[in-house]
Parts: C-alpha cells; sequence; structure tokens
C-alpha cells in the first residue's frame, strides 16, 4: 500500500481509505469528521466513540505507515498547526495573546469543575485521613504537580511526601506500610512507571489516588479513586498551562475538604509553621 507519507495525514486517510478494512474504514470516517478533537483523545476513548476496538485502531495507524495511536495523534496535530499558522490574524498582540490565555485558563477550571465527582473526592479524603503515610509521585510536568499535591499538604500534615525519581518511587512504595497511600498525577493515565507503581502498591494493600485527564485509562483500572482533570493538551504539549491549572483545582479541592474535616490538627499545625517561619521574614 503506498501511502505517500509526503502527505499531510488527512490527504493520507483520503488516499488510503479505500484500501483500508470495513472496520477500519469506521475510524477513518470518524477522524475525518473529528480530526480536531481526535489528537486529544486516548485510543480507549477513541475506540468508544467510533465503536472499534482498540486494536482495530492500532491496526488503522500501521496502515498508514505510523507506529501506533500516538504517532498518529502527532500527525494530526502537525496539522492543526499547520491549519491555526494560515488562519492566525497577522496583527496579532499581547493583548490578545494575554485574553486567549485568559480564556484557556477559565475553560480548564470550568471543565474541571464540571467533572468533580463528590463521592470520589470524599473517598480520596478518607483515604489521606487514614493513611500513615501519603507518596506523591509521576513523571515530567506531572511530577511537578505531585510536589506542589505534597508541598500545600505538608502545612497541615508531616506524612506527605513528594518522590520524583521513579526507581525511588519504586523502592519507596515497595517499603511502605499496607493502608499508606500513593497519589499519582498523570495526565494520560498511562505512563509506564506510573502504572508499574500502582500495581506494586496493589499488590502490598497500599491505597492509590490517580489525578488523570482520562477515566478510561489504564491507570484509571488499577486506581482505587478517580479525580478527573479538565483541559485539552495536545500531543506537542508537554504539561500545558491549561493542564496544570486544571490539576491545581483538583488539588485544591481536596485541600479543602481535608482541612474542613480536620480543622482542629490543621490549624495547630499551621500555627506552629508559622511561628517557626516568623523569624526568617524581615
Amino acid at each position: 500500500m503506498d501511502n505517500q507519507p509526503h502527505l499531510d495525514i488527512l490527504e493520507r486517510i483520503h488516499a488510503s481509505y479505500y484500501q483500508l478494512t470495513a472496520a477500519e474504514r469506521k475510524v477513518a470516517d470518524y477522524v475525518l469528521a473529528n480530526h480536531a478533537q481526535v489528537q486529544f483523545m486516548s485510543i480507549t476513548q477513541l475506540a468508544d466513540e467510533c465503536g472499534a476496538a482498540e486494536a482495530t485502531i492500532s491496526r488503522f495507524c500501521r496502515s498508514l505507515k505510523l507506529k501506533g495511536f500516538n504517532a498518529f495523534k502527532i500527525e494530526l496535530a502537525r496539522h492543526s498547526a499547520a491549519v491555526n499558522s494560515r488562519e492566525k490574524d497577522d496583527a496579532g498582540s499581547v493583548s490578545g495573546y494575554s485574553l486567549e490565555v485568559g480564556r484557556m485558563a477559565n475553560d480548564a477550571v470550568a471543565q474541571t469543575i464540571r467533572l468533580v465527582e463528590p463521592e470520589q473526592v470524599l473517598r480520596a479524603v478518607e483515604l489521606l485521613e487514614s493513611a500513615p503515610m501519603v507518596v506523591c509521585i509521576g513523571s515530567g510536568g506531572s511530577m511537578i504537580m505531585a510536589q506542589e499535591f505534597a508541598h500545600m499538604f505538608s502545612i497541615v500534615s508531616s506524612k506527605f511526601r513528594a518522590v520524583s525519581d521513579s526507581h525511588l518511587q519504586m523502592s519507596t512504595t515497595a517499603t511502605m506500610a499496607p493502608g499508606s497511600a500513593v497519589v499519582l498525577f498523570s495526565y494520560s493515565g498511562a505512563t509506564t512507571s506510573g502504572l508499574q507503581v500502582l500495581e506494586l502498591a496493589k499488590s502490598r494493600g497500599i491505597s492509590t489516588i490517580l489525578v488523570t485527564r482520562f477515566p478510561k485509562s489504564p491507570a484509571a483500572t488499577l486506581a482505587d479513586v478517580v479525580l478527573r482533570c479538565g483541559s485539552n493538551e495536545g500531543p506537542f504539549q508537554f504539561g500545558s498551562v491549561p493542564a496544570r491549572i486544571a490539576q491545581l483545582v483538583v488539588i485544591d479541592v481536596l485541600f479543602q475538604e481535608y482541612y474542613h474535616r480536620n480543622q482542629k490538627s490543621c490549624e495547630k499545625n499551621i500555627q506552629s509553621i508559622a511561628s517557626a517561619l516568623s523569624g526568617m521574614h524581615v
């Protein structure tokens, strides 16, 4: 099959359309009609939306001479970038960029608030309360959010810590007591190192909380609690600001509920910290 790899991805789909199987054409039809949205989907989401098996989507990508679904999403992102470049107003200004940044930030917050599931938040806080130790982990930009989580909760309890190195994440989990908790930040819910930690935690009776965009991701099937964040992040965005804002909203919702349920002990710890730090500020 000659897929003419120099062509735009949508042109390649059109060129190869009648050489695809019936099941693959079903995927092609959905992608052609919804390509702007597909670049933000997981393979599980796309399978659900177009009524096809994940294996069919993988074969569809290989039929286009691509290594897999992630490579396919990158091609879709390239197409969108090219279109946006052609449509971009040459008279762009700092004011215009600022308005767009603000719009995306507001959208991320609004999406996340709509995705909040009170029962999941309550369950997560119960696990955090009962855990003798809480380890916060992630990879890349998600690790920054894990550190932010640990930092915010450290002012109300000393049991929260962030572990950034993937080897230390595994070794720490391997020595944690049953009933402890792991909080994993993974936008995709498919990072290999995160999955390995969740599997180990599950085998050791350690509670797991996942913050992700994709509720049907591999990590979501392993976690005890799944907290969803809003904001779409393209394949060329490695930790976009809106995605981080969305995760911060989830963190703050958890923190507010934790503080509300443990107000006396939280206030006592905050006062102790404030007293200790008072001499460090002029």
